[in-house]
């Protein structure tokens, strides 16, 4: 460890800065196509020739681009996942891991880490109607196709038959879509705010399932889920919750359940030691900045508050090739 390693930590956001700012101009989209001088980009960018000059030099120092007399190219990582041509384009994700919102919970971490949860007004990202999910639900389109496809071939749905299906918190709804593209008999049920389902509506028409894919707006804490639920969906949502208001919303879930019914925790699950999988661990910290009281629960608590919410035993599963765990919940 040297002073350089430190001082590295300390202008990291400087990356974050240039790696979002670079995707809003759509930067790495032009170099690709293949405007690749400081003029033509600036054209292409509608920027300053000082201003694409002074990121893109930054940008190869930090290795995602290249650059031979005068001319830029794509390293290969923007290549693969920040050109917008890409079929494996992921640019998107930066709007909301860097999101306005973010940026500010994580710049009062210290007040959060005083008390013991998000120093940001109103409940931070769990305010009622909060607009960042409406940013979030379109920013992560790239990863939730890809994932629901993962899950809904993990959970065997094509050979499911007929089923009734609650994705809560849905965002984009491409999971519970995942779900009715693999098997024609299901009926999708999308809880989350208005101005979130209005995206998944969308999606869910694109996707020629709009007539089996139904909208249930407002919280998951309020609304009547209604029962008969053979499968429910509860992707990325249960580590924004407090240990108790998340038992309180897996015996609800339980209930709305039919017996052998199953509900399936999509997210980051570390181990009983905190810090691994390195990934896992660390998503901690983003629920400490931004909500009151969630937490990467570690594979044992949700295990255990499964349990106590009236389910008869749980399946850990890898969602692979992804880092991401799933936790399977069966009623009896």
């Amino acid at each position: 460890m040297s002073l350089e390693t430190i001082v590295d930590f300390f202008v990291a956001y400087q990356r974050t800065a240039a790696i979002k700012a670079a995707v809003e101009l759509d930067l790495f989209t032009a170099i690709g196509e293949g405007r690749n001088t400081i003029a033509d980009l600036a054209e292409r960018c509608q920027a300053t020739v000082r201003g694409v000059r002074i990121l893109c030099d930054y940008l190869t120092v930090v290795g995602l681009l290249r650059k031979e007399d005068g001319r830029y190219a794509l390293g290969s990582d923007a290549a693969a996942f920040l050109d917008r041509r890409s079929p494996a384009y992921a640019g998107s994700l930066v709007a909301a891991i860097a999101s306005d919102t973010n940026l500010q919970a994580f710049g009062r971490l210290t007040a959060a880490v005083r008390r013991g949860g998000t120093a940001l007004a109103e409940g931070g990202t769990l305010a009622p109607e909060h607009p960042v999910w409406v940013e979030f639900a379109r920013a992560m389109i790239p990863g939730g196709a890809f994932l629901g496809r993962l899950l809904a071939a993990l959970l065997d749905v094509e050979t499911g038959g007929r089923m009734k299906v609650l994705d809560i918190a849905a965002g984009h709804g491409l999971y519970g879509i995942a779900v009715a593209k693999a098997n024609p008999a299901a009926e999708i049920v999308a809880l989350d705010w208005p101005n979130v389902l209005a995206v998944a509506q969308g999606h869910a028409e694109e996707a020629g399932v709009a007539e089996r894919y139904h909208t249930l707006p407002g919280s998951a804490f309020r609304v009547e889920f209604g029962a008969g639920y053979h499968l429910v969906l509860l992707v990325h949502f249960h580590q924004d919750l407090d240990p108790g208001t998340c038992e309180g919303l897996l015996a609800k879930i339980h209930a709305a359940l039919v017996p052998g019914g199953r509900a399936v925790a999509l997210g980051f699950m570390p181990n009983d030691d905190r810090i691994s999988p390195p990934a896992h661990a660390a998503f901690s910290l983003a629920m400490l900045a931004t909500t009151p009281g969630g937490d990467a629960y570690t594979v044992t608590e949700l295990d255990r508050m499964f349990r106590r919410s009236g389910f008869a035993r749980t399946e850990l599963r890898e969602l692979t090739p992804t880092s991401e765990r799933v936790m399977i919940a069966y009623r009896t």
